[in-house]
């Protein structure tokens, strides 16, 4: 009986441990199951975020914010200020056109080059965006760029000057007739204070030519339509930066190279292409690269009001800094004019952000909706 009961207790023992082993393998096989499924989700994630153009503006949107954008775009733009100035001034440069065009063709090879090694974010379907909106954007991009330096070149500063701030009062215009886009008059009322404190504090002499005016007039409109058109297509459209700049830029340099014989003078082969002069010209053109990324960015992230308010910003900026560390006396009607501008911008950007929390909580809370029913 002993002898019958121990094989009767191994026999289940046998079972119960043969009962534990399958359960075991089971759930290692589902734990594997389970790690597959998940690298699965990883890798199409990562994919998501690198191969196709919602994860790419996703990744321009998390790590490009406003704040990050526009600060790119501020220092950016300071340096090929005095960049251009080195080559405008010191070494003689006075081809406006064809420093542009080598600008634009110094991005389109960097951009090549990115697309060669596969870190240029994809484009959105061609069926998405037509290409008449591509190539309107291509097109401004060259006359507002290139209708900046010359008329930079024919006017004095003050009168450039006053053309800029010409520009928002077009893009509020153009936004209204264009998408039906008004603003408040709490925005108005800054936007009138942000201009005519920039206009106090910069615009020191009125100089200009008949034909130094007609291209400053000429560029307001090519200028505003050209933020909007980058604003609207990369809010609008899941188009990043980088892969609107590589659709864009060969249509640019198609207009810039039709547009060279027209405004530049004569004399550009003849020009001294020593190493100094050239190393000059291709800082300048890398830092045209940057500029036009980090303002497309800017114009990603924000609008392209605000993106005209910044570059008001920056003459503020620069006019306080001049008198603050380099000890320039502006005058003391051009330094009010500045702290009135920047108080303009102050309440025009706590206007934006006001409503950007608005439009969020208002989002959250139709969620929150749509999930209770």
């Amino acid at each position: 009986m002993q002898m019958l009961k121990f094989w009767i207790d191994l026999g289940l023992f046998d079972y119960f441990l043969s009962l534990k082993a399958s359960k075991f393998i089971k759930r290692k096989d589902s734990d594997v199951g389970e790690a597959g499924r998940a690298l699965e989700e990883l890798r199409s994630t990562l994919y998501n975020d690198i191969r196709t153009s919602e994860g790419a503006k996703r990744q321009q949107q998390r790590f490009c914010g406003p704040i990050v954008a526009m600060s790119f775009n501020f220092m950016v733009a300071v340096g090929i200020i005095l960049a251009n100035k080195m080559v405008m001034g010191r070494v003689g440069f006075n081809f406006p056109i064809f420093l542009t065009l080598i600008h634009y063709t110094t991005a389109w090879i960097l951009l090549a080059i990115f697309k060669t090694f596969s870190l240029l974010p994809v484009s959105p379907p061609s069926k998405t965006t037509p290409f008449s909106s591509l190539f309107s954007l291509g097109a401004v991009m060259a006359f507002a760029s290139g209708l900046a330096n010359t008329s930079l070149q024919h006017n004095s500063v003050g009168f450039y000057q006053m053309a800029k701030i010409a520009v928002t009062p077009t893009i509020v215009l153009a936004e209204f007739i264009l998408f039906k886009k008004s603003i408040s008059y709490q925005k108005v009322v800054a936007l009138v204070v942000v201009s005519a404190g920039v206009a106090v504090a910069t615009v020191t002499d009125l100089e200009f030519n008949l034909f130094g005016a007609i291209i400053a007039i000429a560029w307001i409109i090519p200028s505003g339509i050209n933020k909007i058109l980058w604003s609207n297509l990369q809010q609008q459209a899941n188009w990043t930066a980088l892969a609107l700049m590589w659709k864009t830029t060969p249509i640019t340099i198609f207009f810039l190279v039709t547009l060279m014989p027209w405004l530049d003078p004569p004399g550009v082969l003849s020009f001294n292409w020593d190493f100094n002069n050239t190393c000059a010209i291709m800082i300048s053109a890398l830092l045209g690269f940057l500029l036009q990324w980090s303002g497309a960015l800017a114009l990603g992230a924000t609008s392209a009001t605000s993106h005209v308010v910044l570059g008001q910003f920056k003459t503020c900026v620069l006019l306080l800094g001049s008198y603050l560390i380099f000890n320039s006396d502006p005058g003391i009607v051009s330094i009010c004019g500045a702290v009135a501008a920047l108080c303009g911008m102050s309440i025009y950007t706590s206007l934006n952000l006001k409503d950007k929390l608005e439009k969020t909580t208002l989002q959250d809370n139709c969620q929150i909706l749509d999930v209770k029913v």
